[in-house]
């Protein structure tokens, strides 16, 4: 019975692993995978993580269910650290945590829920987005269209955006990152912000908002910025929160879909909904990660220990931002890419084409993906002037 099935291409992400795992040059670098890197080129465990999984090896009793909407403990540090502490949003009742595997299964909740709930709405994402979106929302069924997002010269298009916004159908869903856009960098300012909501109220649009990056911006409250003003000023929203990358958990798969609700009452009708859904499609989320995130953020100490490393992450990523412009300044190619300063989070949207991706990966053995989309937690002080002379190299 499976004689006609044909194979596909592999995931472009994961054959860049395995090419540079098999490159012999001792200077090779690599730009591809999503994952934050310290100096050593690591992926540490966090310090607060590390305690909060001694506490929990220590006092842990149980292995059973946490149930469909996972651990209220969980939602309850979240739902804070999403809105703020004084959210008028949770004050009201308004907001629900389903704990879910990642932020990539929050979105995929996010999908059913649309596709059942939502029959025939259609869902817009940027162009470009993370490519993992066209392919949840396409499996869930739901027809999928595209947003400008950035212009031919490799700058926020949102002019391009906000005409293309105006002219969504009355009731379509769009998607929105709410920070460390991926995979440009590019972000929205607090004034474009203010655009979006009143375009997204008056046409009546279902946000979702991919809030896959928290802290990796400007800060835990200012990465919020965009969607507390939404949640605040609308009767309805989606939010996709993941802990994954600001607590590197990343293969604990700690993710949270938030619903926001006109009332507390229509919230229950909605939170009833999404549980069928979670059952669905896992019955029960992974407990471990977002017991972590628990203990961390319930805990004073704690909590004051993982925003101190956070802020290190975030620092060093955009301190490299700066470096790669600067290193670049010899070649005379400092204001060419002054973008990569000037966006935020772990990803850049470089502007290199394809082709000079490729020579980078032949001739200097530095990988990305083949769209110029460069992981800059990849770069570091020793690397930097090889990778400038590379660069330098393919623009000539």
């Amino acid at each position: 019975m499976f004689e006609h099935i044909e194979r596909v291409p592999g995931d472009a992400i994961l054959g860049l692993i395995e090419a540079f795992k098999k490159d012999t040059n001792p200077q090779k670098v690599d730009l591809g995978v999503g994952v934050y890197r310290d100096t050593q080129g690591n992926t540490p465990v966090m310090r607060a993580v590390k305690e909060a999984e001694a506490r929990l090896l220590k006092n842990e009793t149980t292995k059973t269910y946490i149930g469909s909407h996972g651990a209220p403990s969980y939602g309850e540090v979240v739902l804070p650290m999403v809105f703020g502490a004084e959210s008028p949003v949770l004050k009201a009742n308004r907001a629900s945590a389903t704990q879910s595997p990642g932020g990539t299964g929050a979105l995929r909740l996010a999908a059913d829920f649309i596709s059942t709930q939502l029959p025939g709405k259609g869902i817009w994402v940027s162009d470009p987005t993370w490519p993992n979106h066209h392919g949840i929302f396409t499996a869930a069924g739901i027809e999928l269209h595209k947003y400008p997002y950035v212009d031919p010269d490799n700058r926020l298009d949102f002019d391009g955006m906000r005409a293309a916004l105006k002219s969504i159908p009355e009731g379509d869903v769009v998607v929105l990152h709410a920070c460390c856009h991926n995979p440009t960098g590019f972000d929205l300012s607090h004034a474009q912000w203010q655009e979006v909501l009143e375009i997204v109220r008056e046409r009546k649009l279902l946000p979702l908002i991919d809030f896959a990056y928290q802290g990796f911006g400007e800060g835990l409250d200012e990465d919020a910025y965009g969607v507390r003003l939404l949640a605040e000023n609308l009767d309805e929203a989606i939010i996709t929160s993941s802990c994954s990358k600001n607590f590197g958990i990343y293969c604990e798969r700690t993710g949270c879909l938030i619903m926001v609700a006109k009332d507390s009452e229509q919230m229950d009708n909605i939170r009833s909904q999404v549980a069928i859904v979670a059952r669905e499609n896992y019955s029960n989320p992974p407990a471990h990660g977002g017991a972590i995130v628990s203990e961390i953020l319930h805990d004073p100490e704690l909590t004051a220990l993982w925003r101190e490393e956070l802020t290190e992450m975030r620092d060093r990523i955009n301190t490299l931002r700066r470096d790669f412009v600067e290193a670049l300044k010899p070649y005379g190619l400092d204001e060419k890419y002054a973008c990569v300063a000037e966006q935020r989070g772990m990803f850049s949207y470089t502007g290199l084409t394809p082709e000079q991706v490729d020579r980078l990966r032949d001739e200097f053995g530095i990988y990305m993906v083949r769209s110029g989309r460069a992981n800059v937690a990849g770069f570091s002080h020793e690397n930097l002037p090889y990778l400038a002379k590379a660069i330098a190299a393919v623009n000539d």
